[in-house]
Parts: structure tokens; sequence; C-alpha cells
């Protein structure tokens, strides 16, 4: 083969390659598809938008008419807005929630106390009378059943078994050591719980305190800790001298009627933690270390460094009233009312227990539903009487000369007449002399 052909076949080569390769052509059928889908996703999202611009203006509407709690409103807008459904599915789901709230209002002239009572006291009639454990507290024993609700309608000062749950600081919650420390910091400790005798030398003229090393060292105290509770209370009524492990208090009187009377004194003095808190239990939950106590100081408790005072709790209702005011004590008797019919598996509408919260702190104090509290602060003499102690009320009503509205229901059994609840709540009157307009009848 001779240079030139060569030269040429190399020039065809090099010019291929330097022209651009042709794209392959999309089948028609393919382009078409593309265009659709396009067309596809703008009018969803259209739809979607239309969609979101209704839900948005109906709910708007809905808020302004008020025809709905907050709560409800809420719920059904996070509910309904994850739904992807269509115009009139939204109407109709938004028209039906309307319907069903207003159906399930009380009617005006509804015995709803009556049937907060019949509610109540039917499942009560159920429930043991036994003291049961807090869930995997064995530690710890907590009234429960039919005495732990007489307890919070009775609105009693002070609760047969008195406990508070004890969240700590979120930095610290997960550590053992540090919950360790704050069950030490909020334990009660005594004189006597620490000491393994308290007695009285009547050879030095003293009273001989004897501690236990082992107990002072789980409490993390020392003598001179102890010594300086006990001189804080005798408060110069004598001395006190530390030893090793012992502390002699000479008293300034020294007979013997005084030594005794101090020693008892002693015994009872504080030297660690808050009053009235006797135990502490220590247990491992998903939020971390939780405090449960036995005995309550919702005031002290609140000012332990490391507590979390948002979420600490107490079941004694007249401290969370003290210490947090009435409305939190209207929110404590439906928690500890609903948790104790639960715990029984009585299935009661929370609503009769708001009913009997609301009553009990409608004054802002805390009453009892009984003599002394609602039922005997009843405007009505013959209702007070109609309820207990009748004679005391009847001949007080009869001394002062008190007239008796007739207003409740009680009175109007008493004396046979329709009471005012339902129908008989609406009194219906007409004005004979209005003349009647007649109809011209057509010819």
């Amino acid at each position: 083969m001779s240079k030139s052909t060569k030269s040429k076949k190399s020039t065809t080569k090099s010019t291929a390659s330097t022209k651009p390769k042709a794209k392959p052509k999309k089948p028609a059928s393919t382009a078409e598809e593309s265009s659709d889908k396009k067309t596809t996703k703008a009018e969803t999202k259209t739809t979607t938008s239309a969609i979101d611009k209704h839900m948005e203006k109906r709910f708007e509407t809905m808020r302004e008419e008020r025809r709905l709690p907050p709560k409800v409103m809420t719920e059904l807008v996070t509910k309904v807005s994850n739904l992807g459904v269509t115009k009139k599915e939204f109407d109709d789901i938004c028209d039906n929630v309307v319907d069903s709230y207003e159906r399930s209002l009380v009617e005006p002239g509804e015995a709803v106390g009556t049937v907060a009572a019949q509610s109540i006291g039917e499942p009560g009639t159920q429930m043991t009378l036994r003291t049961f454990h807090y869930a995997g507290v064995a530690e710890l024993s907590v009234t429960q059943g039919l005495p732990r609700l007489i307890e919070i309608v009775d609105a009693r000062n002070n609760p047969s078994t008195p406990t508070m749950k004890i969240y700590l600081d979120n930095e610290i919650a997960s550590d053992r050591s540090d919950a360790r420390r704050i069950a030490r910091d909020i334990e009660m400790v005594l004189v006597e719980s620490v000491a393994s005798n308290v007695s009285i030398d009547l050879l030095r003229q003293a009273i001989d305190i004897r501690l236990d090393p082992e107990l002072m060292e789980d409490k993390g105290l020392t003598v001179e800790i102890v010594a300086t509770a006990i001189e804080e209370k005798i408060k110069g009524k004598g001395e006190v001298e530390p030893g090793e492990n012992v502390i002699f208090v000479y008293p300034a009187n020294d007979t013997l009627a005084e030594l005794q009377r101090l020693s008892e004194k002693i015994r009872e003095v504080r030297v660690k933690g808050i009053n009235d808190v006797t135990h502490v239990v220590i247990r491992k939950e998903s939020d971390g270390y939780i405090l449960y106590t036995e005995g309550s100081n919702l005031q002290d408790a609140l000012e332990v460094e490391g507590v979390n005072p948002h979420k600490i709790y107490t079941n004694n209702l007249r401290e969370i009233y003290q210490v947090l005011g009435i409305e939190a004590t209207r929110n404590a008797i439906i928690k500890e009312a609903m948790s104790v019919l639960n715990e029984q598996g009585m299935d009661v509408d929370v609503r009769h227990i708001i009913l009997v919260a609301d009553m009990m702190t409608a004054d802002g104090n805390i009453r009892q539903i009984g003599r002394h509290g609602i039922s005997g602060s009843k405007n009505s003499a013959l209702a007070r009487a109609a309820f207990e102690v009748t004679i005391k009320h009847l001949l007080g009503a009869g001394i002062a000369g008190t007239k008796d509205p007739l207003r409740g229901i009680t009175e109007n059994v008493i004396l046979g007449q329709l009471i005012p609840l339902g129908t008989g709540s609406i009194d219906l009157l007409m004005n004979p002399h209005v003349p009647v307009t007649q109809k011209k009848t057509k010819k």
C-alpha cells in the first residue's frame, strides 16, 4: 500500500473522530409520557394547595365561631392535616366532629350533680378496702381504694399515707451517686436514729449519747454535725461536749427531772433532712432515678438542690393548696380520684370527677363534701336539715326566723313540689289579653 493511500485513511479517521455523535432520538411515546407526568404533578400540586387553603379557611372560621373547645380544635387540626382527604371528605369530617361535640353537651336543666354522684358512688361499692403497695416500690405502702377516695372527698388535713414523687434535675437524673446524695439530704435523720444508746450518767450529771459508726457513715454524718444540731436545739440550756463517737450534754439545771426532760428532747432533735420525710426509696425508671418518700413536705423539698421543682408531686392536697394554690389543688383532686378509680378498674368518666373537684374548690378554699363543707353551707335550712343533724338546723332556722327561697332540689322534694330541674326549671307564661290574629281565608 502506498503512502498516499495510508494518509487518506488516517485523514478519514480523524475527520470521523472530530464529528459529533448524533444523539439517539427518543421515541415519541416516551416524550409524551414525561410531559403527561409533569402535567399531573403540577395539577396535584395545585389541588393540594387548594385543599390546604380550604382547610385553613375552614379552621379559621371554626375558631372564630368557637363551636369547639381549643383542645378539641387542636386535635382535629393535627389529625386531619395528615390524612390527605378531598374537600368533601374534609367538610364531612368537620361537620361530624362539630355535631358529635354539640350532641355530647349537657342539656340545660340536666341533673348533673345526681348523675355524677350515681356514677361515682355505684362503682365505689365494688371497691376493695385493702391498702395497696406502689407498683414496683415494695418498701412503701400507700392507701388505695375506698379509704383513699373518702380521704379525697373529705379533704383531710393529713392523709393516712402521705408520699412524694421527686424527680431530679436532667443533668443528674441518670447518676445513682447524685440520687443517693439528694436522698440523704431529704430523708429526716433524728439523733435517736443514729444513736445506739441515749442514757443519763448520774455520776457526771450529764446525758450520754453513744453514736453508731456504721449508721453515721451510711447517713453521711460526723460527730461534730450531730453536736451542732443538739446545741442549736437546746439553746443555752446546757453544754455539749463531743468525743469519739460519743456526745455528753451537761444541762444548766442538773436536777433528775431536767435531765430526763432534756434527754427526751435530744432524742427528737433533727440532725439532717427535711421534716416529716421518714424514708426515701430510690427507683430506676425510664426518666432516670426517681425518689419516692414516706411522708410529705412539699415546701422544703422544693428548696433542696438537685430536685426538679417542675415535676415534684405529693398526694397531700392541703400541702398543694398551701404551696401552689387552689388551681393546682383542683388538678390534684382530679388526678388522685381518677388514679384510685383506674387502679380498681373502674370506668368513670373524668367529667364527673371534674364536677366534684370544681365544687370542692369553687370559692378559693378546699372544702369537703359533708356537713362541714359543701352540704353544710347551702342557703336552704331544709336542705341542710335533710343531710345531717336535722334538729339542730331546724331549731336554728326557727329561732332566727330564716326564710327558705325553695330554689334547690331537696327542699322542693320535702314539700312535694315540682323540682327546678329538667322541664321543672322552665316557667311558661301566657298573656290572655293579646288578640289572636285570624288568617284570611282565600275564596
